[in-house]
């Protein structure tokens, strides 16, 4: 083969190639929960590109994706307490950008806003919540704590993306403090079950004076009614007599009467009178 020849296949080789490779470069895909962003000859295109197939011009645009679904990070963030006590929190933080910030997002902060926006700012806000608490109040209100918090870092960082939510994973304080603090607590239980406690046993006193009381008005009404009615004493003793044990019966103030049921005499049998 002549060297005329060889130079011309190879030349046909070379625009095959560089064909095949343009026709690569002259199209893109958009994975879904991303948007793409397209930048030509270093100049970012106004619109973004929506998920799916799409075309280019090869060689001088390059399409970047920007992730819409819902991020995760995780922060540590250290701050000081209204008693000066350092508090060191880890969270995690959950967000997202809104679609059409897309384009803002990928020119102010390369695409991923956490370090440069997200993280400063829920910084600041922790700061700003803890340091109206002290280190033991931070510990019990741990969800007040994050309210607050995130309403911070929403009005911070304003509609440019979306900070979804903040877990407090956990809180920690120095050892000395965290020793102080569950010795308070134990001394708090304590206090709680000895009023607990007295309670009861107050509860139980003013139940034995009521019963007391009672019982003393329920003999008070028995007395003055035998002493009204003299003959309610008879009636209760004959209505109680099982017919068998001898019982002597007297007839009454100033009559001089009585009635004697002798031993073994049946409950049906009249009485004698004496």
């Amino acid at each position: 083969m002549s060297s005329y020849a060889l130079a011309k296949l190879i030349g046909f080789a070379l625009i095959v190639l560089v064909l095949i490779v343009a026709a690569a470069q002259s199209t893109y895909v958009v994975q879904p929960g991303f948007r793409g962003v397209q930048v030509t000859l270093g100049k970012v295109s106004e619109q973004f590109k929506p998920e799916g197939f799409g075309t280019k011009v090869p060689f001088v645009s390059t399409i970047l994706p920007v992730p819409i679904r819902q991020l995760t990070r995780e922060l540590n963030a250290e701050c000081y307490s209204s008693d000066l006590q350092q508090v060191t929190v880890r969270l995690r933080v959950l967000y997202r950008i809104p679609e059409a910030a897309v384009v803002k997002i990928f020119q102010d902060y390369a695409g991923d806003p956490f370090d440069s926006l997200i993280a400063p700012r829920i910084q600041e806000a922790l700061k700003e919540v803890t340091a109206l608490q002290s280190a033991e109040q931070i510990v019990k209100k741990r969800e007040e704590i994050k309210t607050r918090s995130l309403a911070s870092v929403k009005q911070k960082i304003g509609d440019i993306l979306y900070v979804e939510d903040l877990v407090l994973e956990n809180i920690t304080l120095s050892k000395e403090l965290e020793a102080a603090i569950e010795s308070k607590m134990v001394q708090e239980q304590e206090a709680a079950k000895a009023r607990f406690t007295q309670q009861k046993s107050q509860i139980e006193a003013d139940t034995v004076i009521i019963k007391a009381k009672g019982e003393a008005e329920a003999i008070r009404i028995r007395g003055e009614a035998l002493r009204d009615t003299p003959g309610l004493i008879q009636l209760q003793i004959v209505e109680k007599w099982d017919g068998k044990s001898p019982l002597v019966i007297g007839g009454g103030e100033n009559t001089g009467t009585n009635f004697i049921l002798p031993l073994g005499t049946p409950a049906s049998s009249p009485p004698i009178k004496k």
